[in-house]
């Protein structure tokens, strides 16, 4: 997550440098940076709901599997104390990690120093009225996400990397040469590395059906 504060900085050094310590922090500890947001002059005083960016990435992580985000520093997360244990409570309630890169420090990690103690204990006794809030506000960002990409949450489909596309290409030409779906998941079950995405689930081996084959090849 990248942040300048001034609409001067946008055209600055500030991204570039932010960029940098992230992606030397991701080298060092072997991460893959899945996705990027940007916030465009954005006061690190205000909170998730008056950050687009900010919104949008929270939705993000309800269904992408991401667990960990990465500031440059704190401040890029915000400049505000109480901003800042609302937010990271957001975080901890997703079950995601908040690192500041400089330092490597991981800021959801809950310190008993007695300020942030005692707002912890705030956010505790308002959480049934930040959920509502949450419920209301995340709807726009969805709203965003869903007409920018077409979907918004949920499993992505089947074609996300090479091995899939690879799939996707030979169920196109098994349907090519005259074959029913049927007939396309019993071939696609018998030749190997053609599998559905996970191998196993729930214990059992996984393997194609015609209805699946035809969903896929429908969204084609």
């Amino acid at each position: 997550m990248l942040r300048v504060s001034g609409k001067s900085q946008i055209e600055g050094d500030g991204f570039e440098r932010q960029r940098q310590c992230i992606a030397e922090y991701c080298k060092e500890n072997n991460i893959e940076i899945e996705r990027e947001f940007l916030e465009l002059g954005v006061s690190g005083t205000k909170d998730a709901f008056d950050r687009p960016a900010l919104s949008d990435m929270l939705v993000a992580l309800k269904s992408n599997g991401v667990r960990l985000v990465l500031f440059e520093n704190a401040t890029r997360l915000a400049r505000d104390l109480m901003v800042s244990e609302v937010l990271l409570n957001q975080f901890r309630l997703l079950n995601v990690k908040v690192i500041a890169a400089d330092a490597g420090t991981d800021l959801t990690c809950e310190d008993q120093e007695p300020t942030k103690v005692l707002l912890r204990q705030l956010l505790s006794c308002i959480s049934q009225f930040e959920k509502s809030c949450i419920v209301n506000k995340l709807r726009a960002a969805r709203v965003r996400i869903k007409k920018a990409t077409g979907r918004c949450e949920g499993v992505k489909p089947f074609g996300q990397d090479d091995r899939e596309r690879a799939v996707i290409a030979r169920m196109t030409v098994l349907r090519g040469q005259g074959m029913n779906f049927t007939a396309i998941a019993h071939a696609l079950n018998t030749e190997s590395g053609y599998g559905p995405r996970a191998s196993v689930r729930a214990g059992r081996q996984t393997a194609w059906f015609s209805s699946s084959v035809a969903k896929i090849l429908a969204r084609q």
